[in-house]
């Protein structure tokens, strides 16, 4: 089935394992109403956190994962879920309220800092000087130790949803 693209291979990333210690940092956190500056390890002093780096709002693959985080509901979960991308706090704001994710927040790193942190920059194939987070999934405990990572090797690549939830459960 073609769907109008190509499959790219992203190669190696050089992200965080499980038991190495999650990259602080500090961006604005995006809800449907506001934002404000929050790190990771403000998140995590509250308990575990499930860290979903996805491309630009906008694009499909951004749209597809959070349609499936809420179908499966992980608000329910006794973990703080929130993503990360390039997007702005204005278009953060936007893609939450018009896509129903209201419930979750989501970090805004325009630079692509946090992904260069965490090694899994995205360099985008005919945008000279662009570049976005690949789709990835960090599970942090409250140490901020990595549990749980699983980092895209080629795009469009979607998370193992249920290996993500195993991870969660076993916190």
């Amino acid at each position: 089935m073609n769907l109008g693209f190509d499959v790219v291979e992203l190669g190696e990333a050089d992200h965080p394992e499980p038991g190495d210690e999650a990259p602080d940092f500090t961006r604005p956190l995006v809800n449907d109403e506001y934002w404000a500056d929050a790190s990771l390890s403000e998140l995590t002093d509250d308990g575990p956190v499930v860290l979903v780096f996805h491309p630009m709002d906008g694009d499909f693959p951004a749209t597809y994962i959070w349609q499936e985080v809420d179908k499966r509901g992980w608000d329910d979960y006794d973990a703080s879920v929130v993503g990360l991308s390039i997007s702005s706090p204005y278009e953060h704001s936007r893609f939450l309220e018009e896509w129903g994710v209201e419930q979750y927040r989501l970090f805004s790193d325009p630079q692509n800092g946090v992904a260069e942190e965490y090694g899994i920059v995205n360099d985008l194939d005919g945008m000279a000087g662009v570049a976005e987070p690949r789709p990835a999934v960090f599970v942090v405990d409250e140490d901020r130790t990595v549990e749980f990572a699983w980092v895209a090797t080629e795009w469009p690549e979607f998370p193992p949803y249920d290996a993500v939830e195993g991870a969660i459960e076993g916190l």
